[in-house]
């Protein structure tokens, strides 16, 4: 595995995602102009990449490149955070659909490492597929695009369709990997100490990771991976909280990453510097 640097780390703003909106929490932003706002408020607070799902005029999830293109340019016009699409996307979108997103030229998307069944709520009991060909084909299609995909492993199971990819030469190193803990709508692993360590234990030479921890789990479980050299990701869509009972912002919650990295004894690397160490070009102009 690769390792940080140890004074940095890159933090990650997830700020919409597919599930939570409005009634949850009237701080998710849902629309491009809201999406963009917040992107750069949480820039000032240091995050170095967003990540980007796209909500149409009634605030439901779509996969319309013109409508990540919007995102993309709104967020470019203000600052140089790395642009990251979701291929997840939504529980109503198809595979095709899902990956349409690429078409509006981010640096970077997710790109998820295996099915799982999406256990609670009105989705519950509907498999969300990522076979294996499924998989080479979003990662291949990526490649073609420039695109870096940001591997998101849920439990160990996926580290074989982690291996397969990179054993048949379709990611380049470094290989960047997202540890997702706690997602139980998706039977997602739970959100403990030792699964973070097993996990991690799993990861492939030349990579670097990434951790994402859901509801309460994601102060303590990203505050333990910075200090394990990690990256960390936060944000509404995997935290609608500051506290109990007290709705957070995107911003609140990078600004508390970066307070408790600096404790650490890190800084959060600016988005030029997290392109240099995740093998991404330099933007141009």
């Amino acid at each position: 595995m690769i390792k940080l640097p140890e004074d940095k780390v890159i933090i990650t703003v997830a700020q919409t995602g597919a599930i939570v909106n409005k009634e949850m929490n009237p701080n998710v932003p849902e629309q491009p102009d809201e999406i963009t706002a917040s992107a750069y408020d949480c820039y000032n607070e240091g995050a170095a990449i967003v990540h980007v799902h796209a909500r149409n005029d009634k605030g439901q999830n779509t996969s319309n490149p013109e409508i990540f293109k919007t995102i993309r340019d709104g967020i470019r016009e203000k600052c140089n955070l790395i642009i990251q699409y979701s291929t997840g996307g939504g529980p109503e979108l198809t595979q095709e659909q899902r990956i349409e997103c690429i078409k509006a030229t981010p640096e970077m998307a997710s790109l998820n490492m295996g099915s799982l069944m999406r256990i609670s709520g009105q989705y519950a009991g509907i498999p969300w597929s990522n076979m294996p060909h499924e998989i080479e084909m979003y990662v291949s299609r990526m490649r073609e695009a420039g695109v870096k995909p940001e591997l998101e492993v849920y439990n160990l199971a996926m580290f074989r369709d982690v291996n397969a990819v990179i054993a048949k030469g379709l990611v380049d190193k470094p290989y960047y990997i997202n540890l997702v803990l706690g997602m139980r709508y998706q039977g997602a692993c739970e959100a403990r100490p030792r699964i973070l360590f097993t996990l991690h234990d799993c990861l492939p030479e030349d990579s670097l990771f990434n951790c994402t921890a859901v509801g309460p789990a994601q102060l303590p479980i990203t505050t333990m991976a910075m200090i394990m050299g990690g990256c960390v990701r936060v944000g509404l869509e995997d935290n609608i909280f500051y506290k109990k009972g007290e709705p957070a912002t995107n911003t609140q919650l990078v600004a508390r990453t970066v307070r408790i990295a600096r404790e650490l004894g890190k800084e959060p690397a600016t988005p030029d510097e997290a392109r240099e160490i995740l093998g991404l070009k330099p933007l141009q102009g």
